[in-house]
């Protein structure tokens, strides 16, 4: 397709998305009608036994009062979830989750796409410099908090040592802020490489008919990426968010975990940690079925939000 000198970079951007797709695929035919269903068999067994008999599960249990042992159960209806809504712990830590949550995904989608897009520019050591980012995203959650409690120790911590030339004390594991501080840290370092992957794959594969009309028709740099860059990252961009939404709720657990385990009991925790310390210490199974039944519905309403409202912002070209 050839498009005229003449066009405008907002008409040149249009045609290129509306531009005609290849030839249609052709459909696979199978010789047996049960021949898909076989391959799809293994996916639904794991999708079932992994994930819709626990749900299950959690839901029935969230319904009685369990003997920790296994010996006995009371139905005792929606008394466990009366105690969550009258419980200013339980809304405590779901405001820190909430809080945390938007941190973590703000500043690790947006450090990725800075490192993404100074990375794209490299040309002399661009493999080395590439890897050297990249290779965090290797580290294990709890390998990562360790990695962390190193750095904010109380006494030999370069962190902590840091903070005290200016005056401030940072008291990882005992102040609720400082701690909070800490666990943001550590979950945004183990999470941006995973985004800036992505982020400088989107970016890499933005066509060079594209980026030599935006450096005719825009001279600023900041513009070009505002105008053409983020409006082609979007899919990309949509679909970290998601991602990161769901690191931070869940995949923080490990770290979580070692930051704050033989702690002061006014450390920050989020949902998931909470289930965790309710149903393995507390013994609270129905007590925590509750609240894993609270944060399932809380994660299926937001991924519904996102997809209703912000997908409709999104282009795939």
């Amino acid at each position: 397709m050839t498009v005229s000198p003449s066009l405008s970079l907002a008409q040149r951007l249009r045609l290129w998305v509306s531009r005609p797709a290849g030839p249609p695929a052709k459909a696979v035919q199978f010789d047996r009608a049960l021949t898909p269903w076989a391959f799809l068999v293994p996916q639904l067994a794991i999708v079932v036994i992994f994930f819709y008999w626990p749900s299950a599960q959690a839901v029935t249990s969230s319904f009685y009062l369990e003997d920790p042992f296994g010996f006995g159960a009371t139905f005792v209806g929606l008394d466990n979830y009366a105690d969550l809504s009258r419980s200013n712990e339980y809304r405590q830590i779901a405001g820190f989750t909430a809080f945390f949550s938007a941190v973590v995904t703000a500043l690790a989608l947006g450090l990725g796409l800075l490192l993404a897009v100074k990375a794209d520019k490299v040309i002399r050591a661009a493999g080395p410099y590439k890897t050297a980012l990249i290779s965090v995203y290797a580290i294990a959650p709890p390998v990562a908090a360790l990695i962390g409690m190193m750095l904010f120790d109380l006494h030999i911590g370069p962190a902590t040592q840091f903070a005290a030339l200016f005056g401030y004390d940072l008291r990882v594991g005992i102040d609720y802020w400082d701690t909070a501080f800490a666990l943001i840290v550590i979950s945004v370092w183990k999470q941006v490489p995973y985004n800036f992957i992505f982020f400088l794959s989107g970016l890499q594969s933005v066509p060079v008919s594209v980026r030599e009309a935006a450096l005719i028709d825009a001279r600023s740099g900041w513009r070009r990426f505002v105008d053409v860059t983020l409006p082609l990252l979007a899919p990309t961009a949509f679909f970290l968010l998601i991602i990161n939404v769901t690191y931070a709720l869940f995949d923080t657990f490990g770290i979580i975990d070692v930051i704050v385990k033989d702690k002061p009991a006014n450390n920050p925790m989020t949902l998931v940690y909470k289930v965790y310390l309710d149903g393995f210490k507390g013994n609270d199974i129905g007590g925590s079925s509750a609240q894993s039944v609270v944060l399932m519905v809380l994660v299926a309403v937001l991924t519904v939000v996102q997809f209703r409202l912000l997908e409709r912002r999104v282009h795939y070209g």
